[in-house]
C-alpha cells in the first residue's frame, strides 16, 4: 500500500461517501487510488467551488465534507473557498496535492506553500512528511474539524510521500491531542447563574446564532423557550433555528435584520448569545449588549467571549450540552407582558416596501417562493441584495437556510446547494442568486448536468451588482463606478447550452403559478426574475 491508497482506506474509515475537487499532476496518486474506492468523485469546474460544495454537504449532514486539488494554483485557488468555510466554523478536510518533498523551496513548476497561505483561515494544517504518519494525521483531522468550534483543516500531501510505501497501515481508534481539549460541558455554576438571571429578569431574550445549528442543538432550544416562553431572535446564520413563524422567533438581528429583533434586542434586559459571535453585522452597537442589560454568552470557543462585548456571565461549552443542562432547573418566570410588548413591535415596526410595477418585487417573490418549498427543503442565499431579502422574508419551516455569513463570498449559493444536494438527494434544494454573483459559479451547471445533480436556481437579475449600486447611491450621491453588468449574459442561451429548463418571471402578476412550475417539475431549472435596477433592500 502506498500513500495515496492508505490516505483513501483512512477516508473509508471515516465513512467519506464523496470527494469534490480537481485533479492535477501533484494530486493524481490520490485520484488513481479513489478510482478502486467506493468513494465517489465529483469534478468541479474551478476549485473555490470544491470547497463550497464541501461546505453544503458539511452544513446538511453536520459532518466534515471532503475536497482534493492539486498544487501551486489548484491550492491557492482553493483558498476563498476555506476562507468562507473557516468564517462560518463549517467542518471539512481540504486535501492538496503538493511538489515531492526534495524540492519543497525551490520554486518549482506549480509549488506554492499552501500552509503557509492558509495559516489564518484553518483550525489546524499538516504537511505530511512520512506516509506511515498518514493515518494518525487523518485521525486527527477530522477530530480537529469537527470537535470544539468547527472548521476546515487542511493536509498538503507531496507527490513522492502519495507514492511511497507504507510499512504497515492501523487506523487509530482514538485521538491523542495533548495541547487541543475543546471544553464541551459547561460550567455548572456559572449556569446557575444563568437560571438565577432569568429569574430576576423581566425582559429576557435569547440571541441564537450559528452554533445552535453547528452543535444540533436546534430541538434542545425550542424545547427550552416553549417550555418558559422565553422570546428568541438570531443571528443571520442562525436563521432556522426557530420556525421563521414560529411564535416565539421575532427575527434576525443587524444592520439588514427585522426592526422588531433590533428593539427587542435594545429593549432586553438579559440577553443570552448562545453559539453567536458578536460580530458587526448582528451587533453594530456593543453598548446595547452591556448597558443595563445581563449579558450571557455561551460558545464553545473560548476566544468569542468577551472579544467584542464584555459578558456578564460567560460559558464556554458545546450549546446542546449547556442547553440539556439547562433544561434540568425549573425556571421560575412570567415574561406574558413582554412577549405581549414584542408582538406589538412585530405587528407594528413592519417594513413597508414601495411598490415597483412592471418588476418582480423581490420580498414578495422570496415569501411566495417560500411558502411553496417543501417542509424540510434547503434554501441557499448567495451574497448582495438578494441575501437580504431572502433574510428577512425566507420562511424556514423545517428545512435549512444556508449562506455565507462571515466572510460574505459572492459565488457560494450555487455550489453549496449542489454539495447539499449531493448529501441529501430527497430534499428539495434551490439556491438563490443576483446576476453578479450567479456569473461567479454559472461554471458548475457543467458539474450538476454531468452528475445529475438537480438543482432549482433563481437568479434576481438587475444588471447591477445591486448592493454596491446601493452603497453607492446613499454614500456616493449616485456615481456608479463598476457595477453595471450591461445585462449580460442571455440566460435562456445559458440554460439551453446546460440542457437546463429555463424560466422568466418578468413581474408579479403569475408569479405564483409561475413558481409552482418551477418547483413541481424534479429536473433543474433556471429562473430568471426581473428586478427593478433601483431597488433597495
Amino acid at each position: 500500500m502506498n500513500g495515496a491508497e492508505a490516505l483513501v482506506k483512512c477516508l473509508e474509515q471515516e465513512k467519506v461517501k464523496s470527494v469534490f475537487g480537481y485533479p492535477g499532476v501533484a494530486i493524481c496518486p490520490f485520484y488513481d487510488a479513489l478510482y478502486s474506492s467506493e468513494i465517489e468523485t465529483v469534478l468541479v469546474r474551478t476549485e473555490q467551488n470544491a470547497a463550497h460544495m464541501a461546505s453544503g454537504m458539511a452544513r446538511v449532514t453536520g459532518r466534515s465534507a471532503v475536497c482534493a486539488v492539486t498544487s501551486g494554483p489548484g491550492a491557492t485557488n482553493l483558498i476563498t473557498g476555506i476562507a468562507t468555510a473557516f468564517a462560518d466554523s463549517i467542518p471539512m478536510i481540504c486535501i492538496t496535492g503538493q511538489v515531492s518533498s526534495e524540492l519543497i523551496g525551490s520554486d518549482v513548476f506549480q509549488e506554492a506553500d499552501i500552509t503557509g497561505a492558509v495559516e489564518s483561515f484553518v483550525k489546524y494544517s499538516y504537511l505530511v512528511k512520512d506516509p506511515n504518519e498518514i493515518p494518525r494525521i487523518v485521525k486527527e483531522a477530522f477530530y480537529i474539524a469537527n470537535s470544539g468550534r468547527p472548521g476546515p483543516v487542511l493536509i498538503d500531501f507531496p507527490m513522492d510521500v502519495q507514492k511511497a510505501e507504507i510499512k504497515k497501515f492501523e487506523y487509530p481508534d482514538e485521538v491523542k491531542l495533548r495541547t487541543y481539549k475543546p471544553t464541551v460541558k459547561g460550567n455548572a455554576l456559572q449556569i446557575k447563574k444563568v437560571i438565577n438571571e432569568f429569574e430576576k429578569a423581566k425582559k429576557p431574550l435569547i440571541c441564537a446564532g450559528g452554533g445552535i445549528h453547528l452543535g444540533d442543538a436546534a430541538a434542545k432550544l425550542r424545547e427550552l423557550v416553549e417550555e418558559y416562553q422565553i422570546p428568541v431572535v438570531s443571528t443571520m446564520m442562525g436563521i432556522g433555528v426557530l420556525p421563521t413563524e414560529h411564535h416565539l422567533y421575532y427575527g434576525m438581528v443587524g444592520n439588514n435584520g427585522s426592526p422588531a429583533a433590533n428593539r427587542a434586542m435594545r429593549e432586553a434586559d438579559m440577553i443570552v448569545m448562545i453559539g453567536a459571535r458578536v460580530a458587526d453585522r448582528a451587533v453594530n452597537q456593543t453598548e446595547v449588549l452591556t448597558e443595563n442589560t445581563v449579558l450571557v454568552h455561551i460558545d464553545v470557543d473560548p476566544a468569542e467571549i468577551g472579544k467584542n462585548a464584555g459578558a456578564t456571565i460567560p460559558i464556554v461549552g458545546d450549546a446542546g450540552h449547556i442547553l440539556a443542562d439547562m433544561a434540568e432547573y425549573e425556571i421560575d418566570g412570567d415574561y406574558a407582558a413582554w412577549i405581549k410588548e414584542l408582538d406589538g413591535y412585530k405587528k407594528d415596526l413592519k417594513v413597508i416596501r414601495p411598490e415597483h410595477p412592471g418588476y418582480v418585487d423581490p420580498a414578495a417573490f422570496v415569501r411566495m417562493l417560500s411558502q411553496k418549498m417543501e417542509d424540510d427543503a434547503v434554501y441557499v442565499a448567495d451574497v448582495g441584495q438578494n441575501q437580504i431579502w431572502s433574510c428577512r422574508n425566507h420562511i424556514v419551516r423545517n428545512g435549512r437556510f444556508l449562506t455565507s455569513g462571515g466572510m460574505g463570498t459572492m459565488g457560494y449559493s450555487i455550489p453549496a446547494a449542489i454539495g447539499a444536494k449531493y448529501a441529501s438527494s430527497g430534499r428539495q434544494v434551490v439556491a438563490v442568486c443576483g446576476d453578479g454573483s450567479f456569473q461567479m459559479s454559472m461554471m458548475e451547471l457543467a458539474t450538476m448536468k454531468q452528475y445529475g445533480i438537480k438543482v432549482k436556481i433563481v437568479v434576481m437579475r438587475n444588471s447591477y451588482l445591486g448592493m454596491v449600486r446601493q452603497y453607492q447611491h446613499f454614500s456616493l450621491k449616485d456615481r456608479y463606478a463598476m457595477v453595471e453588468l450591461n445585462n449580460e449574459p442571455d440566460l435562456e442561451h445559458i440554460a439551453k447550452a446546460y440542457d437546463m429548463k429555463y424560466m422568466l418571471i418578468a413581474d408579479m402578476e403569475d408569479a405564483e403559478k409561475q413558481i409552482e412550475g418551477f418547483l413541481a417539475d424534479e429536473d433543474s431549472c433556471l429562473c430568471e426574475c426581473l428586478i427593478d435596477p433601483m431597488d433597495l433592500v
